[in-house]
C-alpha cells in the first residue's frame, strides 16, 4: 500500500492585489539602495577593451578640492640687491639668491609651513641667524632635497616640480609621512610567523590580510617590486606567494594615495607587460625609486636631530610616501605647478640687470617666470647640479 503525499499551494484571497504590494516594496527597496550608493564615473584612458578605464568618485574630487588649493605668491623681488651673505649670516644653503629674493622665499615658507607661528617657528627672534631650533636645521636640509627633487627627479615630477606646499599645505608635519609600524600586539601573531599577514586593522594594507608594512620594506630599501615571471612556463619566476603578497599590498597603498585604481598604470589583462601599460607606470617607477633616495639621503640622516616626540613608535624619524605628496589625488595640487613663481627651488637664480637695463624680473608680471634667466645665465646656476635623469619609458630589468 502506498501513500501519496500532495502539496497544496494557496494564493491570498486578493492574489492580484497581494503581488502588486510586493513589487511596489521590492522596487520602494531598491531604489532606496540605489540612493545610498554612490555615483561613479569614468574616464576612458586607452583603446576601448583594453581595461583602460578608471573610475573614480565624484564627491572624493570635490572634497579634495580645499587641500590641493595653491596660496597666492608673494610679489616679485628685486634681484639688484645685495646678496645674501651681506645682509645676513649664517646662511648656508640659498646663498646664491639678492637678499630681497631669499627673504621672499622666506615668507612663503611660514605661509606654506607655519602660517599661525610666523617666522618663529624656526627662528630666534632675537637671534635669527641661531640654529637652536631644530626646525630651522631641517628645514635647512629640506630646501636641498626640494632643488634636489625639482633637478634630479625630472622623470618623475617633470617640469611641474614641488614646492614645501607640496607636502606640508599649511602644516608643520605634512600630512602622509609614516614611521615603521611594529605591527599588532604580540598576542595576536599568536605562535605563527604571519610575516605581517592577517593582521587586522591596519590601514596600509586596506584593511586585507597582505602584508600591514610595505613602506618600510620598499620604500627605504632596494627590494624589488614586482611578482610576475617574464617565461610561459612556472620554473624560471622564483617569486613566492609571500613577496606576491607584500608587493600587492604597496600597490593597494599606492593606489589610495593616489586615488586610482589599478588601471591608472597597468592593463589588468598583462600586469606586467610594459609595452601594454599606461605611461603613468613609468612615472611610478621613477616615483618609488625617487621615495627611496629623499628617505635614504635626506630624512633618515635626520633622525638624531629630532626630538623624541617627532620619532615613531620603534624610534625612527618620519619618512615620505606617496601619500606625502599625493594625498588622494592623482597628481598633487592636480598637476598645477607652484614652482613657476618659485623657480629658485629648482636652482633657477634670478639675474642682476647690467647697469641701465631692465630688471630680469618684470614687477609688471605679478609672477616669477621660468624663462626669467638667459639661457647662459640658468646653465651657470645648474652647473654644480647632476644632469636630471632621463630614462626611457621601460625602465631597464
Amino acid at each position: 500500500m502506498s501513500t501519496t503525499a500532495a502539496v497544496v499551494v494557496t494564493r491570498p484571497p486578493n492574489f492580484k492585489t497581494w503581488k502588486r504590494r510586493l513589487l511596489l516594496a521590492v522596487g520602494l527597496g531598491g531604489m532606496a539602495l540605489l540612493g545610498a550608493c554612490e555615483r561613479t564615473d569614468t574616464v576612458q584612458r586607452g583603446f576601448r577593451g583594453l581595461a583602460q578605464v578608471q573610475m573614480y568618485s565624484p564627491s572624493a574630487v570635490t572634497a579634495l578640492a580645499e587641500i590641493n588649493r595653491i596660496p597666492e605668491a608673494e610679489e616679485p623681488a628685486d634681484p639688484d640687491s645685495p646678496t645674501v651673505d651681506e645682509v645676513f649670516k649664517n646662511v648656508r644653503v640659498l646663498n646664491d639668491l639678492s637678499a630681497t629674493e631669499f627673504s621672499r622665499l622666506m615668507q612663503a615658507l611660514s605661509t606654506w609651513i607655519a602660517p599661525e607661528e610666523g617666522c618663529d617657528f624656526c627662528h630666534n627672534p632675537k637671534k635669527l641667524d641661531s640654529d637652536e631650533k631644530y626646525p630651522k636645521v631641517v628645514a635647512r636640509r629640506m630646501l636641498q632635497m626640494t632643488r634636489d627633487i625639482n633637478t634630479q627627479w625630472k622623470a618623475h615630477v617633470g617640469e611641474t616640480g614641488v614646492t614645501c606646499w607640496t607636502c606640508h599645505r599649511g602644516q608643520a608635519v605634512p600630512t602622509g609621512d609614516w614611521f615603521k609600524n611594529p605591527g599588532p600586539h604580540a598576542a595576536e601573531i599568536a605562535q605563527a610567523n604571519q610575516s605581517g599577514q592577517n593582521m587586522r586593522g591596519v590601514e596600509t594594507n586596506g584593511n586585507s590580510a597582505l602584508p600591514f608594512d610595505p613602506l618600510s620594506a620598499f620604500l627605504t630599501t632596494g627590494n624589488e617590486v614586482g611578482v610576475q615571471g617574464k617565461a610561459p612556463l612556472a620554473g624560471g619566476n622564483r617569486h613566492s606567494i609571500k613577496q606576491t603578497e607584500w608587493t600587492y599590498s604597496l600597490m593597494m597603498y599606492m593606489s589610495k594615495s593616489l586615488g586610482v585604481n589599478c588601471t591608472y598604470c597597468h592593463n589588468t589583462r598583462a600586469m606586467g607587460r610594459w609595452e601594454e601599460s599606461s605611461p603613468p607606470r613609468a612615472t611610478a617607477w621613477h616615483g618609488i625609486r625617487m621615495v627611496r633616495d629623499l628617505n635614504t639621503a635626506y630624512l633618515t640622516p635626520l633622525e638624531p636631530i629630532f626630538p623624541a616626540y617627532r620619532l615613531g613608535p620603534d624610534g625612527d624619524g618620519p619618512k615620505v610616501g606617496c601619500a606625502t605628496c599625493h594625498k588622494g589625488t592623482f597628481k598633487p595640487l592636480y598637476g598645477v605647478s607652484s614652482l613657476k613663481d618659485y623657480p629658485v627651488l629648482a636652482g633657477v637664480v634670478p639675474a642682476k640687470p647690467a647697469s641701465g637695463a631692465e630688471p630680469a624680473v618684470a614687477p609688471a608680471a605679478g609672477k616669477v617666470s621660468l624663462d626669467a634667466t638667459s639661457p647662459s645665465v640658468r646653465t651657470a646656476a645648474l652647473g654644480t647640479v647632476r644632469t636630471a635623469q632621463t630614462v626611457a619609458l621601460s625602465p631597464a630589468k
